[in-house]
C-alpha cells in the first residue's frame, strides 16, 4: 500500500486518538525491532518505518508522542484510564482502570517478537493466520469480564458508552465522514468514554488534526523521497532480482514488493466477502477494524493460509538474498542526505511529537 500525505496524517492522528486497528501485519519485524534505526527513523520516531520490503513508509505515532514510554506519558494514560472510567460510572456502567503498566500482552506479543525468517514459517504475512478481530480479546483485563457478563443488548450499549456509537465489539471504530467533510479526521466524531478521556489529557482531536498540518510539507518530502529510493537503479536492480528468485521458486507473476501480500490479501477479502473501500475525489475515508473469521469456511481458510506461508517463505528468502541489501545501502545514503537538508524541519517534528 502506498503511503501518501494524507494517509501519513490520518494515521498519526487516529494513534494520536487512541483509534489504532492494531498492529499493521505488513510493518511486523524488520530492522527497527531489531534496534537498527536509519537516519530519516531518529527523528520520525519508532513507529516510523521506510519499508525495505515495500510498502512505502508508514509513521505510527503513539497518544505521547514518537520518543519511547516516559514517566510522563504513562501518568498520562493513568488519566486517561481514570476518566474514562469515571465518565463510564456516570453512564451507568463499571468499568476498572488499568494502569498502563498492567496492561496485558497481546496473544501474539511473541510472534511479533521473532525474526523474520521465523515469523514467515509460522504466520506468512499474518494476514489470514491471525484472527486480527479476537487480538484484543483477554480474559485477564477485569474490564473483558465485566463486558462478557452482560447481556448481548447490554454489550452493545457498554461497545457505544465506551468508544463511541460506531464501535464495534472487538472494540475498534468505523470512521465514516459525511459528504464532502474531507479526511475521516475531519468533523467531530464521538468516540465515548474513551475519547473523551483522550481529549481531556492530550487535547482535542480537531487540534491535534491542525498540529499535523504543519508537517504537510515535510511528509510531502518524504514520499518524493522514498519515490527516489524506489527508483535507483540498484533498488530497480534488486526487484527484478526478487522477482525472478520467487519465479524460480514457484510464485511467478510478481513485479512489485508488495504484490505477494497483496495477493494474499485479496483471497482473504473473497473468503470474508470483504469490499475494499473505493477511492473518490471527495477524500473520504472508511478505517475500520478486521473482519472476524468466523463465518469463513473452515477448509478454504486453512489452504490460504498454507497458501500464505509457503508464499511469504520464499518472499522473505528472496528478499533476504536479492534486495535488502540494496536497498538499505540506497535508503540509508539517500535519508543522510535527505537529514542534512532537512535537519530543522524533522527536528522540528521530533521535538513537536516528544512535547505532545
Amino acid at each position: 500500500m502506498r503511503t501518501s500525505r494524507k494517509a501519513l496524517a490520518v494515521v498519526a492522528v487516529l494513534a494520536l486518538a487512541g483509534c489504532g486497528n492494531g498492529p499493521d501485519p505488513g510493518a511486523v519485524g524488520g530492522d527497527q525491532k531489531n534496534g537498527d534505526k536509519s537516519p530519516l527513523a531518529e527523528y520520525m520516531g519508532e513507529g516510523f518505518v521506510s519499508s525495505r520490503g515495500g510498502g512505502g513508509m508508514r509513521i505510527a505515532v503513539r497518544a505521547g508522542g514518537g520518543q519511547g514510554t516516559s514517566e510522563e506519558e504513562l501518568a498520562k494514560q493513568r488519566k486517561v484510564e481514570d476518566a474514562t472510567a469515571a465518565c463510564m460510572k456516570d453512564a451507568g456502567f463499571e468499568y476498572v482502570a488499568v494502569p498502563p503498566e498492567s496492561q496485558p500482552k497481546s496473544k501474539f506479543n511473541d510472534a511479533f517478537n521473532l525474526p523474520e525468517d521465523k515469523f514467515a514459517q509460522q504466520y506468512g504475512y499474518g494476514i489470514s493466520t491471525i484472527d486480527w478481530s479476537k487480538t484484543g480479546d483477554d480474559d485477564s483485563n477485569p474490564n473483558t469480564k465485566i463486558r462478557s457478563a452482560l447481556s448481548a443488548k447490554a454489550q452493545k450499549a457498554y461497545d457505544t458508552a465506551l468508544n463511541g456509537p460506531n464501535a464495534t465489539a472487538n472494540g475498534t471504530v468505523v470512521i465514516a465522514p459525511k459528504e464532502g467533510s474531507g479526511p475521516a479526521t475531519s468533523g467531530k466524531q464521538d468516540l465515548g468514554c474513551r475519547g473523551k478521556a483522550v481529549e481531556e489529557v492530550y487535547g482535542k482531536g480537531e487540534d491535534r488534526a491542525a498540529d499535523f498540518k504543519k508537517y504537510e510539507s515535510l511528509f510531502k518530502d518524504i514520499e518524493a523521497l522514498q519515490k527516489r529510493i524506489e527508483g535507483d537503479q540498484r533498488v530497480v536492480d534488486a526487484t527484478t532480482a526478487w522477482a525472478d528468485c520467487l519465479a524460480d521458486a514457484g510464485h511467478s507473476g510478481f513485479k512489485k514488493l508488495d504484490d505477494p501480500r497483496e495477493s494474499i490479501t485479496r483471497k482473504l477479502d473473497e473468503l470474508t466477502g470483504t469490499t475494499p473501500p473505493a477511492g473518490n475525489s471527495s477524500g473520504k475515508a472508511v478505517i475500520k477494524g478486521p473482519p472476524s473469521f468466523d463465518k469463513v469456511d473452515a477448509a478454504k481458510l486453512s489452504e490460504l493460509r498454507k497458501s500464505e506461508i509457503d508464499l511469504a517463505v520464499a518472499d522473505q528468502k528472496c528478499r533476504a538474498t536479492t534486495y535488502d541489501a540494496s536497498y538499505k545501502t540506497v535508503q540509508y545514503a539517500m535519508e543522510k542526505e535527505f537529514v542534512d537538508q532537512h535537519k530543522a524541519e524533522l527536528e522540528a517534528y521530533r521535538d513537536g511529537m516528544a512535547n505532545r
